[in-house]
């Protein structure tokens, strides 16, 4: 019997996130496509302070932005370092950071 195989949809990336991704990939030396907003740096990804001060500086030279040493402690996964960039460069940028605008507007 032939076993068959179909094809996952994943949702569109923003074009934050296509970087970040693409950033981590080259980083880890993974394929971006096995990449997921909901992994840990740490436990998942197994990064340290180090190795996380490291990506995030490149990611900082991406997307031209400072990251303060404050906002580091907040980026648990790669989802919070998506939505912190795609906050801090704009709501423009995404539905995520569009929805976080909107929430932080009514505290």
């Amino acid at each position: 019997m032939a076993v068959r195989r179909t094809a996952v949809h994943r949702p569109q990336q923003s074009a934050v996130a296509s970087q970040v991704m693409e950033a981590l990939g080259d980083y880890l030396n993974k394929d971006q496509r096995k990449l997921g907003a909901t992994l840990s740096l740490r436990e998942d990804l197994g990064l340290d302070s180090l190795a996380i001060i490291e990506l995030l500086y490149r990611i900082e030279e991406a997307f031209d932005l400072s990251i303060p040493d404050e906002d580091l402690e907040k980026l648990q996964t790669v989802g919070d370092v998506i939505v912190y960039i795609e906050h801090t460069l704009g709501p423009k940028t995404s539905p995520a950071a569009a929805k976080l605008t909107k929430a932080k507007k009514r505290k």
